[in-house]
């Protein structure tokens, strides 16, 4: 059974060009920080990867998954790894509705902290 972390980020107003060399720098940033090189990290779909998942598709800026190791041992480093770099996107592209979950459970966002696994 495979476990994933999705993201993703609605807005009516497209990405700038500002928040768009943001992105693609952060991506590159992480990639090279991701401590599991034969591992999933940071994975944002491209264009129309990942359409038809609700009604306000077209508002869609951002989306992407990470699929978890399977060794349950590199499942924290990951997780933390990715749910950094998706607090990270979220600082670089404003005014955008995310949603953060792992599977069935929504990753809650902290205005200090960003987004991380409570444990309890």
């Amino acid at each position: 059974m495979s476990v994933s972390l999705y993201y993703s980020a609605r807005r009516a107003q497209p990405l700038t060009g500002t928040e768009s060399t943001a992105v693609e720098h952060l991506l590159a940033t992480r990639a090279r920080s991701f401590p599991y090189a034969d591992e999933e990290g940071l994975y944002l779909y491209d264009g129309d990867e990942g359409e038809g998942t609700g009604a306000d598709e077209n508002d869609e800026i951002l989306a992407g998954s990470t699929k978890l190791p399977t060794d349950p041992d590199r499942w924290i480093p990951v997780i933390a790894h990715v749910l950094d770099s998706v607090t990270e996107l979220r600082r670089a592209v404003g005014e955008a509705q995310w949603h953060v979950h792992l599977d069935d459970v929504d990753v809650p966002w902290d205005e200090g902290e960003g987004y991380v696994l409570s444990g309890g």
